[in-house]
């Protein structure tokens, strides 16, 4: 015998407290930049107008272009760290996978290995020359 669950009928009222609370967020949010506005302190000064890193002398503008490698090192690395994040569960899992499950990591560290060998042979890794 197969019981049938008719899907529940919401009515609007029953979204009012997620509403409500949305509402005080907000509230909350502009009442807390309202008052920080007329209560925090307003001396302005060449020093404290000036940007500030650390304690260390803006040099230059912030506009200027970065070279291609740093970001192509970057996307690299989160690539083959995420990578690495698909070994975990493989080893933990090692006996029960079985040889299937060997041979498919085998397969999988190869892409990753051929992936590797790409992007030292096109110099991406290297900093100096004009490899891009």
């Amino acid at each position: 015998m197969l019981l049938v669950v008719p899907a529940p009928q919401y009515q609007p009222s029953d979204y009012l407290p997620i509403l409500a609370q949305l509402g005080f967020a907000l509230a909350f949010v502009a009442f807390a930049m309202v008052v920080s506005h007329l209560v925090g302190p307003k001396r302005k000064s060449v020093v404290k107008d000036s940007s500030f890193e650390c304690g260390i002398e803006s040099v230059g503008n912030a506009r200027t272009p970065i070279s291609v490698k740093y970001f192509l090192t970057a996307i690299l690395f989160v690539l083959f760290d995420v990578e690495v994040i698909f070994m975990y569960p493989w080893a933990v899992n090692f006996r029960q996978l079985g040889t299937e499950g060997f041979v498919q990591m085998i397969v999988f560290l190869t892409l990753l290995m051929a992936g590797f060998a790409y992007v030292i042979k096109k110099g991406i890794l290297k900093w100096t020359g004009t490899n891009a």
